[in-house]
């Protein structure tokens, strides 16, 4: 079995159908539980996350919109990918911002200790913590392959969707 990695990025309530939600994440839920579960490696899940005091931080005051709170239900992942974390006992990393230096120094522990042999991500938004996670990551382990699948992630819109893409393509993430 190849030594891989699937990180299911932010797929919480407030970014599906709370506080952020739109039709797009709506849309990709089922297809992201599907991956994960036909996933042969590990599975990684990240979780935005705030505190009580949002809007008094820098994203807070650039984007009012209260969001992934910790201990509420717009914070928690989406029910079936809860279940499936729990199922498998799978690594869960709460960022504070859009990219998790935890989750990129965790993964360069374990290519340490045995060699990663690809990274594929997914989730939301793609335009913001998909992207930002992916290029922490490429420059923390550059020579490991990096796989995005647009059909798994969505973005704020579906033209910043896009154009996350591109610039993750013009990065060496290998797009599917």
């Amino acid at each position: 079995m190849p030594n891989s990695y699937l990180i299911v990025i932010d797929m919480q309530n407030d970014f599906i159908d709370g506080a952020l939600g739109t039709p797009e994440a709506q849309a990709i839920v089922e297809a992201v539980v599907e991956r994960a579960r036909a996933f042969e490696g590990c599975v990684v899940f990240t979780r935005d996350t705030h505190g009580p005091n949002y809007a008094a931080t820098q994203e807070g005051r650039n984007l009012p919109v209260p969001h992934c709170i910790k201990g509420t239900q717009g914070w928690e992942l989406a029910p079936a990918l809860d279940e499936l974390q729990r199922l498998l006992d799978a690594p869960v990393f709460d960022k504070p911002s859009f990219g998790s230096l935890d989750l990129a120094r965790w993964l360069v522990a374990q290519n340490n200790a045995a060699p990663i042999d690809s990274i594929e991500l997914c989730g939301l938004c793609t335009d913001i913590c998909v992207v930002s996670n992916a290029l922490t990551i490429k420059a923390h382990l550059p020579e490991v392959p990096l796989i995005v699948n647009p059909a798994l992630c969505a973005g704020v819109t579906p033209a910043a969707h896009d154009a996350a893409i591109a610039t993750m393509a013009c990065c060496q993430v290998q797009i599917l």
